[in-house]
């Protein structure tokens, strides 16, 4: 009757069993962020986007999100970034990030519908861009694609990026966000540093004047030896000239009075303003055009009176026009387009005959040694003939500026270190009035833009090429002051005058309910406080190995002994120059560039005298170049074909196509820095060896290598590091390359329409 078997169970569960603690979870998707500054905010951001890479492939791209903020554009991944071994970190902005005020253009691009438009501000965008290209000022070339990112967010973000690149206000530029912030909640400094401090220093803690007060002019004049010049306040608060500085220096002949009279006949208000002294007397001295027809002969006489009774041999005055013997602002401005045309749209497997011919034709070798030519004459007028120099020019602050820079560069080795360089810079350009907000173009007005500054970073390094061992800094610090005058942070850069910083920042301030107190405006950051930028490791690449100070430390019986090189060892720097070198001239054989050298090969006539040249100033020339080089007194510039040549670590740097690797001149760098170390490394041999009470003092000075890449011990024969290219430290890995958009929609576009600089909406494509 009754079943012995057990019923079965009628309960059924349906939840899923538990996973036993030790299995092991999906990991979270990490949230992107990017790093902002004091003051930096995002203003549109958009995810799910493509970053090429690869110029033939997309196999290599990087998924991120793509920021825009009031300060850069920020891609933000967590992908490791491909191809590349090594990458020099700027602590202001990261791996893929490229400032607002270093972008020239902004194309979008539709594939499907095959549209492109050039998107300028407060302009409407029609169709949902699937590509965005930024075009960058130091010939970046930067390329996302929005294939699955949302339509609208990916307008929105390239509509945000062409508003916030290009202001229509000073006030709008990131530095004063930044300061403003700052000086709110002081606690918020980038690296513990206030904003407006010093510029560094070199090893020594040598700090680089700012020529903002009395006290520096005064110590340049003593430093030059000017005995008959003065500093004069007579501009102080800005009450004659708002683009001259508060002081500056005059003959000391010339009262008061007199200047405030002579004031109002120059364009400008622009005084004559003294620049340098030779230990001869003779002096440099820049000025304006004097606008007033009736009275010029006679202020002029007045003003070269003046400038005479300040040299002990009353010597004449040599006045140079630059007007008439340089290139002006617009035709440097349309080679510097040309150049940009070549290097960034040009292809390199046409033959180099081609490339050279196209290269000549941009006419900026050209100009620069124009520029290096008029300076090396100019040099001989103060260094031979003993007579002050006037530099003329219509305002007295574009070409007067490049052409007193590069004579003190060849007459003044203290201009050939790194603080003196920067005080150049300093005293020549930013105090001097030289318009960087205009001709550096950071609110896009293009009618006014011309790369005057590079033009002379461009010549300094002609000469640091011609005579490595006389300057104390290496070409990758000219690359990154060229790059930091784009970076809308640092005051240095920012603005035409030293007026328009303490009018605009203090119009900033009282909107901003900032206190200003005793201070002339808000104090922006300099650029020369380079600890903003890089760690000291990465600073120590600044620094050129091969620079031969004027005294070297030497230990001899245990104490510390310094010698000074005479001239008789200044012979070694010709030895492997072929004989035709020596004396500047090159023969017919050695005339024509090497194969894949990329230097201008330009017509021989251009190096003939100019006429009225005078016979005395040719053997002069000649004599120099005869004689072994004081790299301690004055260097001339070579001008001959093969030694006036093209910039590659700048121009170049973000090219695939044109990198060598363990290749370029970082190859010589590099052993060089072994060596030195090496050289550093017996000095703290020997100083332990022979150590007592009185090197004590020395050590840690001894103990600290003074390069960036340092040996692993004496006789080191290790290999260059596989990092190493022609472009480093800066690696061309992310940037479009011409042959990854050849057979694409964009081809078509990119070789047929001249986009540089233009805003106009181009023509679709049917």
């Amino acid at each position: 009757m009754f079943s012995l078997k057990q019923p079965k169970p009628t309960f059924k569960s349906y939840l899923l069993p538990q996973a036993d603690d030790n299995t092991v979870s999906e990991p979270r998707i990490k949230k992107l962020e990017p790093v902002l500054l004091p003051g930096e905010i995002v203003v549109n951001e958009v995810n799910f986007v493509r970053k090429c890479i690869a110029t033939d492939t997309s196999q290599y791209d990087l998924w991120g999100k793509l920021v825009c903020t009031n300060f850069k554009i920020s891609f933000i991944t967590d992908d490791p970034m491909p191809l590349q071994k090594f990458h020099y970190k700027n602590l202001l902005l990261g791996e893929h990030d490229v400032p607002l005020t270093c972008i020239e253009q902004i194309v979008t691009v539709n594939d499907t519908k095959r549209k492109q438009k050039v998107l300028g501000p407060n302009q409407k965008l029609k169709f949902n861009p699937t590509e965005l290209i930024i075009y960058c000022k130091d010939f970046r070339i930067v390329r996302f694609r929005f294939d699955e990112a949302g339509p609208e967010s990916a307008k929105k973000v390239c509509l945000a990026i062409a508003h916030y690149s290009q202001p229509t206000d000073l006030q709008l530029l990131f530095a004063f966000e930044y300061v403003g912030e700052i000086y709110h909640n002081p606690a918020k400094k980038v690296n513990g540093i206030d904003p407006g401090g010093g510029g560094i220093g070199n090893a020594s803690g040598q700090q680089t004047p700012l020529f903002e007060t009395y006290s520096d002019w005064d110590r340049e004049i003593k430093r030059t030896g000017a005995s008959e010049w003065r500093v004069c306040s007579v501009n102080e608060g800005y009450m004659i000239s708002t683009c001259l500085p508060e002081y500056f220096v005059v003959p000391s002949s010339l009262a008061d009075q007199d200047l405030k009279l002579y004031s109002y006949s120059f364009i400008g208000r622009r005084m004559p303003l003294w620049s340098w002294n030779h230990p001869n007397g003779s002096a440099l001295v820049r000025m304006a055009n004097i606008k007033d027809v009736l009275q010029q002969r006679r202020i002029d006489q007045r003003i070269c009176n003046a400038i005479t009774r300040s040299h002990p041999l009353r010597s004449d005055v040599y006045k140079s026009d630059l007007d008439k013997c340089l290139p002006n602002i617009q035709e440097i401005q349309a080679a510097h387009i040309k150049l940009k045309q070549l290097c960034v749209n040009e292809p390199f497997d046409e033959t180099e005959e081609k490339w050279l011919s196209s290269l000549e034709n941009t006419r900026w070798l050209e100009y620069v040694r124009a520029f290096l030519k008029h300076s090396a004459e100019l040099v001989y007028m103060m260094e031979c003939k003993h007579v002050s120099v006037v530099l003329q020019e219509e305002e007295g602050r574009d070409l007067s500026c490049l052409a007193a820079s590069l004579i003190q560069v060849m007459l003044d080795p203290y201009f050939r270190t790194i603080v003196g360089f920067q005080s150049l810079i300093q005293k020549e350009w930013v105090m001097a009035g030289y318009q960087f907000l205009d001709r550096c173009n950071h609110l896009k007005r293009s009618d006014k833009e011309s790369p005057l500054f590079l033009m002379f970073l461009d010549c300094v390094w002609q000469l640091l090429e011609q005579y490595p061992a006389a300057f104390e800094f290496s070409e990758v610090y000219l690359t990154i002051l060229y790059d930091s005058a784009r970076i809308s942070l640092f005051g240095t850069f920012l603005f035409n005058c030293p007026h328009q910083r303490v009018k605009e920042s203090t119009e900033f301030a009282i909107s901003k309910n900032i206190q200003l107190g005793d201070e002339k405006g808000l104090r922006f950051p300099c650029v020369w406080d380079w600890s903003l930028q890089f760690s000291s490791r990465d600073r120590l690449l600044f620094h050129n190995p091969l620079y031969i100070g004027k005294s070297a430390p030497s230990v001899h019986n245990g104490a510390l002994w310094t010698f000074k090189r005479s001239k008789k060892n200044y012979s070694s720097t010709l030895r492997g120059v072929p004989p035709a070198l020596k004396n500047g001239i090159i023969s017919e054989q050695e005339f024509l560039p090497r194969r894949n050298s990329l230097i201008l090969k330009l017509k021989p006539d251009f190096f003939q005298p100019a006429e009225g040249q005078s016979h005395s100033m040719e053997q002069y020339f000649r004599d120099w170049f005869a004689k072994p080089v004081d790299l301690h007194g004055i260097i001339l510039p070579h001008l001959s074909g093969t030694q006036i040549k093209l910039w590659k670590l700048c121009y170049f740097r973000w090219v695939p196509e044109a990198q060598i690797n363990h290749g370029g001149s970082i190859t010589a760098f590099h052993r060089v820095s072994l060596l030195a170390d090496e050289v550093d490394m017996l000095n703290r041999s020997l100083r332990q060896y022979k150590s007592n009470s009185s090197l004590q003092g020395h050590c840690s000075e001894l103990d600290q290598s003074r390069m960036y890449f340092r040996a692993n011990g004496l006789n080191d024969t290790s290999g260059a590091p596989d990092f190493l290219s022609s472009s480093f430290p800066f690696s061309p890995v992310g940037n479009l390359c011409r042959r990854s958009i050849l057979g694409t929609p964009l081809s078509k576009f990119l070789s047929g329409a001249k986009i540089w600089l233009s805003t106009e909406t181009l023509a679709n494509e049917d």
